[in-house]
């Protein structure tokens, strides 16, 4: 973030500077988080890195030209997925509503405090914004924090209470708080809500069954650029998991810089949906290399997968996607996700199958058992048991005689 850039608005105005200068340092919060969708995070490290010459000179042509007050979104996209992207905050304060067609100002007016309150989904928001302490600067002052956790939690809830169709994911409060840092309330509501109609639309429907669709596209990109790594992860049956909260987050909750989100997110903003998986692609083909070197087993290849390397080379990567996507657009690769979730869904299916056959073997086989153990019981052991077997029939014979002749019928 841009050092003059602030991250609280109006009487809590708070730049980047003042907070890493803090002396307090907010505790961390230790909790499971996402209900086990998407693990706990890690610190996310704010620190400026130095921008090149050639940079800086790309932060003013950047400048210069929004300054101008004609711009073109093609020009903007160019400028988002080349190296460096928008280069410094307070350009993406400017560029990221203008990619996006988003009014600078005006807007709706607030909702209330008890319409935001009355949302279903209210206590799992304030719940996941409380858990992301590890996401904000560091150092912020108790009052000031109070303050960021406060406009995250309206920002996400005036989006969802102005689309009642649109359901809240564990995540989606990765996204919105790396946009109220940079752009503050108002505009990234703004942003959100396009996005939510847009880009994060199918991870917002009422089930996980689309985001569970499009995370197999990943094996079949994987599969163009390598496929013997293909195969290898397909062998280890490690699946699409270690991927959720990339795509669900754009990368925000599981990159540990900073700098590397924003930057991502330039390149996002700039694509079409679909992007994420791309990226995706290239990063797990780009760790082949450490794929290879560990076992073919689901626990192994999850575990390394899972966890990304801090120094990634995101504008190579960024570059990988570009073709990859150029090459084998989303039209090209559906056939292949189609048949591959058939194929999954069949051999679900035949191990759901065989785990019902293999329960009705075992209830009989504990059917026969029970039924040989009572045999067991019944069946004489030894010449005293035989004697008294035969005694207690002799005895049910008689007395039943005896009733008999007696003219007294026994119950039958």
């Amino acid at each position: 973030m841009d050092i003059n850039d602030t991250i609280f608005n109006g009487d809590n105005d708070l730049t980047l500077e003042q907070v890493l200068n803090e002396e307090k340092v907010l505790k961390d919060v230790k909790n499971e988080q996402f209900k086990g969708i998407l693990d706990e995070g890690s610190e996310l490290n704010f620190k400026e890195v130095p921008v090149s010459v050639e940079l800086e000179e790309k932060a003013k042509e950047i400048k210069h030209y929004v300054d101008t007050g004609n711009v073109s979104i093609d020009h903007l996209r160019e400028f988002a997925v080349t190296e460096g992207g928008f280069v410094h905050d307070h350009l993406r304060k400017q560029c990221w509503p203008l990619l996006l067609g988003v009014p600078l100002s005006g807007g709706e007016p607030l909702s209330s405090e008890e319409t935001l309150r009355s949302h279903p989904e209210y206590s799992q928001v304030v719940l996941d914004v409380n858990r992301s302490l590890k996401r904000f600067p560091p150092g912020v002052p108790y009052n000031q924090r109070v303050a960021l956790q406060g406009q995250l939690t309206n920002l996400i809830l005036r989006v969802i209470t102005k689309y009642p169709h649109l359901r809240y994911y564990q995540g989606y409060h990765d996204v919105a708080i790396t946009f109220l840092l940079v752009v503050g309330e108002d505009l990234a509501f703004r942003i959100m809500e396009k996005l939510s109609t847009n880009h994060l639309r199918d991870c917002m429907e009422p089930t996980m069954e689309k985001t569970s669709h499009l995370l197999n596209y990943v094996y079949p990109l994987i599969n163009r650029a390598n496929p013997e790594l293909c195969a290898y992860l397909d062998r280890s049956g490690a699946g699409t998991m270690f991927c959720l909260p990339w795509f669900l987050t754009w990368f925000g909750h599981s990159l540990n810089h900073y700098k590397d989100v924003v930057r991502l997110y330039d390149f996002f903003l700039a694509s079409p949906p679909l992007m994420s998986l791309y990226l995706t692609a290239s990063i797990v083909t780009y760790r082949s290399d450490d794929i290879f070197s560990v076992e073919c087993d689901m626990a192994s290849i999850h575990c390394l997968l899972s966890q990304l390397p801090d120094e990634l080379p995101f504008e190579r990567l960024i570059c990988n996607a570009i073709d990859l996507y150029d090459s084998f657009p989303p039209e090209q690769v559906e056939i292949e996700v189609r048949q591959r979730i058939q194929k999954e869904k069949e051999e679900r299916e035949r191990l759901e199958k065989e785990a019902r056959r293999s329960a009705a073997d075992r209830k009989k086989a504990v059917a026969r058992r029970s039924f040989r153990s009572h045999l067991e019981r019944l069946v004489p052991r030894s010449k005293t048991q035989l004697v008294l077997l035969a005694f207690s029939i002799a005895v049910g014979i008689y007395a039943y005689l005896r009733g008999e002749g007696n003219g007294v019928y026994p119950v039958r």
